[in-house]
């Protein structure tokens, strides 16, 4: 059966566009649409849909207005926005993805954009990705590494080390960072470095946002920057991120254009092959939501040379359960642990200073 999605966009071009390109898909099919949020706020209160794609700037209600509406009165939606490269916009969506919104895709600049083959491959896998049936097995849950996991360095239970996060997700990511990062004590023990899968402009947003909820100082990685405890330093859309070591002792952010991996530029695999040659003496490896399964290889490559702890997200919190469970699957997986419990995790194998 194919899944219905309620298209919500203010220009009628685009609207038809839209609604052709989840047509010409056969999983799904663009049963209705609506002009603004107000609108669509009318429909979603008496009809559910698998999905509904939501313009951000819209007349009477915008794509914000709409998901604080909803998400006041309890009506549940699985929203994917769509959004320009605006500053204004992306502030917008990264809000947008507090209030409950799943994912964006970029919003075409022109109609040739808005009917190439990069667009509609963007909707069609966010939509595939966020409206997938969540199945959770018992294995899913797992705590342990299964016995077949591959020969890597596992960190000592010795406090007091040089230590560092490194974090990866993806899709469901900018909210499920929003139940982490904050509740990050302020005296973390490590500096953090974060590859979330986001154009340029959205991550310096999603920076901004969590470090004005966050006790730990959260910025947008600069080229050079030098990693300090208690420091969350995010690559920036569109280039891919490497820790280098200094003459100093010290390490710092490299960044590069090298072309996009699987189409991915940051790579999270890039900035874990990096600390393949950094002196930190132990790495907490964290892997969030996210489809695909971007950060594996690059984890397992900096598990044959540095001590390394695993944390993934279980399936039941993940809005897609693609990341997390490839770095499961691979055998290297520590611990399994809900989201909310994925601070308090970080916390206690890096300690506070």
């Amino acid at each position: 059966m194919k899944k219905n999605i309620l298209v919500v966009d203010d220009s009628a071009l685009m609207r038809r566009v839209m609604c052709d390109i989840i047509n010409s898909d056969s999983n799904f099919e663009a049963t209705d649409y609506c002009r603004d949020g107000l609108e669509a706020y009318e429909r979603l209160k008496t009809k559910s849909y698998d999905g509904v794609v939501l313009d951000v700037n819209m007349p009477r209600m915008d794509g914000l207005q709409l998901l604080e509406r909803l998400q006041r009165e309890g009506i549940r939606a699985r929203v994917v926005m769509v959004s320009t490269l605006t500053t204004k916009d992306a502030d917008v969506t990264i809000l947008a993805m507090e209030r409950g919104a799943i994912d964006f895709v970029t919003k075409p600049t022109n109609v040739i954009e808005a009917k190439g083959e990069e667009f509609k491959r963007q909707l069609l896998s966010v939509l595939e990705a966020v409206i997938q049936t969540q199945t959770v097995s018992r294995t899913a849950r797992q705590t342990t590494r299964p016995r077949t996991a591959p020969p890597i360095k596992r960190m000592s239970s010795t406090g007091g080390k040089n230590k560092l996060i490194a974090l990866a997700c993806s899709t469901g990511g900018p909210k499920a960072l929003q139940s982490v990062i904050p509740y990050l004590p302020k005296n973390l023990n490590a500096p953090m470095v974060l590859v979330q899968h986001m154009p340029a402009g959205f991550t310096k947003s999603m920076a901004d946002r969590l470090n004005e909820l966050s006790q730990v100082s959260v910025k947008e990685a600069q080229d050079g920057d030098v990693l300090e405890k208690g420091h969350v330093y995010v690559a920036p859309g569109g280039r891919h991120m490497e820790i280098v070591r200094s003459a100093d002792g010290s390490h710092r952010i490299a960044l590069n254009d090298m072309p996009a991996i699987g189409g991915l530029r940051p790579c999270a695999n890039i900035m874990f092959d990096s600390l393949s040659k950094s002196t930190y003496d132990e790495i907490i490896c964290v892997v969030l939501t996210g489809m695909g399964g971007d950060g594996t290889n690059g984890i397992l490559s900096l598990g044959r040379s540095k001590p390394i702890h695993v944390i993934a997200q279980d399936a039941a919190s993940c809005v897609v359960y693609g990341m997390p469970k490839m770095i499961a699957e691979a055998g290297v997986v520590d611990e399994v642990v809900t989201l909310a419990d994925v601070a308090k995790t970080i916390t206690k194998n890096v300690g506070v200073k």
